[in-house]
């Protein structure tokens, strides 16, 4: 199905091992009707081709901020005038702090720069460097500006190390630039998907947290749960489609990045407590979905513990109680909106009826996990909504659907109080 018919996008391509990727995904842009021009930095020319390039594209590979061929010898005004889109593939961490601070010192940097349309951008990197404080800071800044970002994946990675920052698949990136052209009829511009205008959480700050923490035991144990994240993932996609600028806390977990979110990649319950203390200072909507671990080894061995180490008396663990995140967002002084997530197997009303008292919650979102057919890695949910006044059941759906709703439910029980919070974020 032709789905990209006659858009013009600019593929930008940056100095990573995963370039090789890009000839498959430049040859599905254009089966899908698309007019693609590549752009390559001097660096990813040491990856992939030019001659590759040109031939799945069918057009010159662009490379030179200094090219006496383009129009007026001004290549980078002329290819930020023609793009309707600019996806940049993979983007590694050098570039994305390139394009954070306005770098315009190549071809691709000067085309981000100058071009009105709106930039998507496909992170590959070390999982080491995805993780850095610096990336992070990057990737805020990113999203803020409204630069969708889509990925990156988990997986193994060509250093032989295994964890987020593989570079989205080509055929998931296409996926994603069909979403980002879609637009009501009549539209002609592109929209933004960072950001969607006119959405029930427009211009808000939703910190949401997601998947299982790890308690270290020694450097190869660990104490976690059976979380796989896809409820909290769905919750982040759900905020992004109704106007919120995003940042997805995650503990470690295969699901892919919703396009737009900003993710701050942590481990343990403390990692996650320190992230999201950092993140509520300017957060409209706080949505504790991760299971964080409620304990953690007092002390974590520096070497792996071998069976004889313990002996005939076998292994024990001296367990210390994890600071309470959600129940510390909620003391903040300067707080947001703050809704808790309580995975029960039974007396489930009860519990969460307390808890929501005694961590001073707006509201708790509550499901049965004894039950086989939904919750922890299952891709169905059913869930059950309780604030203050009242409570709402929302019966087993996919979740992706039950995120939507549950979306569409805090922001019609909460508008009033996200209308008047202001820019300091005073406690409501």
């Amino acid at each position: 199905m032709i789905q990209l018919q006659n858009r013009r996008i600019l593929v930008g391509i940056s100095g990573g091992i995963a370039a090789y990727k890009t000839p498959q995904l430049v040859r599905l842009l254009r089966q899908a009707g698309a007019d693609v021009i590549v752009v390559m930095t001097a660096n990813a020319a040491r990856f992939v081709t030019a001659t590759t390039l040109q031939a799945v594209s069918g057009r010159p590979v662009r490379n030179d901020l200094w090219d006496p061929a383009a129009e007026a010898q001004m290549g980078h005004i002329e290819l930020a005038r023609w793009a309707e889109l600019v996806l940049i593939a993979p983007a590694t961490a050098d570039r994305l702090a390139r394009i954070a601070g306005g770098l315009a010192d190549d071809l691709l940097g000067a085309v981000c720069l100058a071009t009105r349309a709106p930039i998507a951008v496909a992170p590959a990197m070390n999982q080491v460097m995805w993780e850095a404080a610096p990336t992070r800071r990057n990737l805020a800044t990113l999203v803020a500006d409204g630069i969708a970002v889509i990925g990156p994946e988990s997986g193994d990675q060509a250093c032989g190390e295994v964890g987020p920052g593989r570079m989205t698949e080509p055929e998931s990136l296409l996926e994603a630039v069909v979403g980002l052209f879609e637009v009501p009829p009549g539209l002609s511009e592109l929209r933004a998907v960072t950001t969607p205008p006119g959405g029930s959480l427009s211009g808000r700050h939703v910190v949401i947290t997601a998947g299982p923490t790890r308690e270290a035991i020694d450097p190869v144990r660990y104490i976690s749960n059976h979380s796989s994240g896809k409820q909290g993932y769905a919750i982040a996609a759900a905020a992004i489609a109704a106007g919120a600028r995003v940042t997805l806390i995650s503990g470690p977990v295969s699901e892919p990045v919703p396009a737009g979110a900003a993710l701050i990649p942590v481990e343990s319950a403390r990692d996650m407590h320190a992230a999201c203390l950092e993140a509520a200072g300017d957060c409209d909507l706080f949505i504790a979905v991760a299971a964080v671990a409620d304990y953690r080894p007092k002390t974590a061995a520096d070497r792996k513990i071998k069976k004889s180490d313990a002996g005939d008396v076998g292994l024990h663990l001296d367990l210390v109680e994890n600071p309470d995140i959600v129940a510390s967002v909620a003391a903040l002084p300067r707080r947001p909106i703050v809704v808790g997530f309580a995975a029960e197997t039974h007396d489930a009303m009860k519990h969460a009826r307390a808890k929501l008292t005694r961590k001073g919650l707006d509201a708790i979102i509550v499901n049965d996990v004894s039950r086989t057919d939904i919750g922890f890695g299952s891709d169905s949910n059913a869930v059950t909504l309780i604030w203050a006044e009242g409570e709402l059941t929302l019966e087993k759906q996919s979740k992706a659907s039950l995120a939507s709703e549950i979306i569409d439910r805090l922001a019609a029980l909460f508008v009033r109080q996200l209308a008047h919070t202001n820019p300091e974020n005073v406690a409501h």
